[in-house]
């Protein structure tokens, strides 16, 4: 969603009005407000408690997506994908604009530091009915980085962090690990445990404090075979209208072939850019 990248309105503007007559009412800080608001509503239509994100120093194969090498904020997450040259990263569709050449990827980024170094964008490849009309069902999008001299040696992403295996949509009640990486300078990503469930076609997930950034966050299954992306945050409303309700787009065989043509090196996109969230 749009809310995904802005700093942080993460509900539309009627809840943003009531946020800040509570916040007002209260003392409270607007944002932490806007965020207790969400919960609340999500167990609203629940009828369950809605989990709470937690501060991660994070892990080598998720990182935080700049727009450009001068840019300190960072404005969306991104995670490294197995691919055949190993330098593939899966993030949201919405995330990028243009040819996507030039945004910094910083995987196991925290508190302001570069663990595994800064790694450069080189191509987007994104699905057709995106390109056409932003469809959010095919929110997705698989970028290649730049390799880098480490030690004297041309090395891909893929050898310095490690990889998930790109998975299809995720089952009905199956247990997820999300993260993600709020806008901001140097702060840390967020992670949650918690499980799927489905609005229409979009797989969602509820769980407070996904707040603008976190867009491109990847859904982990871990299994005894590895781990594997079975989400990414994205897909209706840009990826939700409440930090406390998450959605992607269903990775489905349309993901598959854009992946196999980011793998391979075809011809890269430009991708439009990204209008409202609709919120």
């Amino acid at each position: 969603m749009t809310h995904r990248i802005r700093s942080l309105c993460v509900v539309s503007r009627k809840w943003l009005i009531l946020t800040a007559i509570a916040a007002l009412a209260l003392g409270l800080p607007a944002a932490a407000l806007a965020i207790q608001l969400g919960a609340s509503a999500a167990r609203a239509r629940t009828g369950k408690r809605i989990p709470t994100s937690s501060s991660t120093t994070g892990v080598p194969e998720v990182g935080a997506l700049f727009a450009n090498a001068s840019r300190t904020q960072h404005d969306c997450t991104a995670s490294v994908v197995d691919s055949s040259h190993g330098d593939v990263l899966l993030t949201a569709a919405h995330c990028v604009s243009g040819s996507g050449a030039g945004m910094v990827f910083a995987p196991g980024f925290h508190n302001g530091i570069w663990p595994y170094g800064r790694w450069t964008v080189t191509a987007v490849h994104l699905a057709p009915e995106w390109l056409k009309s932003q469809d959010p069902h095919e929110d997705f999008a698989f970028l290649t980085v730049a390799p880098q001299t480490i030690n004297g040696r041309m090395t891909e992403i893929e050898q310095v962090t490690g990889a998930y295996e790109l998975g299809g949509k995720p089952r009905a009640g199956e247990a997820i690990t999300v993260l993600g990486y709020p806008g901001g300078s140097n702060n840390d990503a967020i992670t949650c445990r918690t499980t799927v469930s489905f609005t229409g076609v979009f797989p969602s997930f509820n769980c407070s404090g996904y707040v603008d950034g976190t867009s491109g966050g990847p859904w982990l299954v871990h299994t005894a075979r590895g781990t594997s992306i079975v989400g990414v945050i994205g897909g209706m409303n840009q990826g939700g209208c409440v930090d406390s309700t998450s959605y992607s787009s269903p990775l489905t065989q349309a993901a598959r072939r854009v992946y196999n043509r980011a793998s391979d090196h075809a011809a890269p996109d430009v991708a439009p850019t990204p209008g409202g969230d609709g919120c």
